[in-house]
């Protein structure tokens, strides 16, 4: 199958969706935004079509990159990872704060594309590793038939003209041992397996403690392979052995060369970079002190946005295509002050608006993962019913809206640590007074919180 033809079957399978689909989708787990959500959902299904145009044109089609503006916990990054998983594409967030120019102490900006190709390489071997479980589990059946019937190999024959043959006798009780350990009659017998562990070398743990970064972690994982795998004998129950064995033969069933063929496949076409706090490195640089390498990583950024190859341990892959999504607050620096060919290249530049109360009260109660149902779901193991009122979303919603004013404003974070301390008491006393019903009203907000709210050093040691 060419190379053309399998982008359009994967395109098929993950991108085939129309920007409404996109936005309704993000839609149930992200309030407001609606101008962030158009635009990716555009730059996704720029994808689409991209790969739908004759072949001579489709490398000329340069990824419409996006940067959002607006302040910290508005949904920059979640719409980015939602969208990832969405189209079940390679993901990864980093902050340009983290990385320097080369030749400084830090991070090297290619890192941010071998990181991307590592977890694309896990994300397809555990696709893999999946498709094969039910082969993988009846190889680590038949070595658990070894374990228990070590006489007679699960290979070998017998012969059907003597009933009474040792050998014929031995595979009828393998044939109803198998049976007793697909019904789980076997689960608690235990047997002797040899079990392998790879050994750290001295140079690895040292690597480990000095926190070294990625060229370290590669010669590492190179000497770790160079060096004998330890193997010691354990008594297991029949029911670990059989998931220990499993693993291993998934592990054995997987083609890597496939996998990493696929990986660099689906991080060169579908790939999406996100990289937060991007105003951090805009701004003219100072010719001494902490900032004297933030033109130098935008510089060194520009070749990854713009199209070029970078090596990996899994082999070169080029960035042509990869999605690159900026986010920052730009509250001191402006997009205007990033070099202009960074500019350039992020062609697509939305603004998300900060939260009012009103959607306070609806990232409360509407999304599929709302942080009062994640409550409920919590406090329901212990058989505790949580119920909270209208008026009490409302009152918690208002108070949050009136702390972000007095406070740092960070957005919808500030409902995880108002809800942690308003459900503080019953989240302790939970497994004391269950099973129980418990409704928190206004009042019982109002209560909880006024001192955090109106003190305004609690509040700052609080949050």
């Amino acid at each position: 199958m060419s190379k053309a033809t399998q982008d359009k079957n994967k395109s098929v399978e993950t991108l085939n969706l129309t920007p409404r689909e996109i936005v309704a989708e993000l839609d149930r787990y992200i309030i407001g935004q609606g101008k962030a959500k158009r635009a990716v959902a555009i730059a996704l299904r720029n994808r689409w079509r991209r790969l739908m145009v004759p072949e001579e044109f489709r490398d000329e089609i340069a990824p419409k990159n996006i940067i959002m503006i607006g302040p910290t916990g508005v949904g920059k990054t979640e719409i980015a990872r939602r969208l990832a998983k969405l189209t079940r594409s390679p993901f990864i967030k980093v902050e340009a704060s983290k990385y320097t120019e080369v030749g400084y102490v830090g991070r090297d900006v290619e890192s941010m594309i071998r990181e991307l190709m590592d977890q694309a390489v896990t994300m397809v071997q555990s696709e893999e590793k999946e498709r094969l479980t039910i082969k993988a589990a009846e190889m680590a059946e038949d070595r658990v038939m070894d374990l228990l019937l070590p006489s007679v190999k699960s290979g070998e024959l017998f012969d059907d003209s003597d009933e009474d043959s040792p050998k014929r006798t031995m595979a009828q009780t393998r044939q109803k041992l198998r049976k007793m350990l697909r019904e789980g009659k076997l689960d608690n017998r235990t047997v002797d397996m040899q079990v392998e562990q790879p050994v750290s070398p001295p140079i690895t743990r040292i690597f480990t403690n000095m926190g070294l970064d990625e060229m370290e972690k590669n010669l590492s994982e190179a000497m770790s392979q160079m060096f004998p795998r330890k193997s010691h004998r354990r008594r297991v129950k029949v029911k670990e052995a059989l998931t220990i064995l499993t693993q291993e033969e998934a592990n054995r069933l997987v083609d890597m060369d496939k996998v990493v063929a696929e990986a660099r496949l689906r991080v060169e076409q579908y790939g999406l970079v996100f990289i937060d706090e991007i105003d951090k490195v805009a701004g003219p640089s100072n010719k001494s002190g902490p900032d004297i390498s933030r033109e130098g990583v935008q510089r060194d950024l520009l070749p990854l946005v713009e199209g070029s190859t970078v090596p990996t341990k899994h082999g070169p892959v080029k960035t042509d295509h990869i999605l690159f999504i900026a986010a920052g607050a730009f509250h001191i620096a402006k997009p205007s002050d990033l070099i202009p060919e960074l500019q350039g290249r992020f062609p697509i530049r939305v603004e998300l608006t900060s939260l009012s109360k009103e959607d306070f009260v609806r990232i409360l109660t509407e999304p599929r993962n709302a942080l009062t149902i994640q409550y409920q779901k919590l406090l329901a193991t212990e058989n505790i019913q949580l119920e909270l009122t209208p008026e009490a979303v409302e009152e918690l919603a208002a108070m949050a809206y009136r702390v972000n004013e007095k406070q740092e404003n960070i957005g919808a974070r500030r409902l995880a640590t108002i809800m942690e301390t308003l459900l503080d008491n019953i989240s302790f006393d939970a497994p004391d007074i269950a099973p129980a019903q418990f409704k928190v009203t206004a009042e019982y907000v109002r209560e909880r919180l006024a001192d955090m709210v109106e003190n305004t050093d609690l509040t700052r040691y609080i949050l």
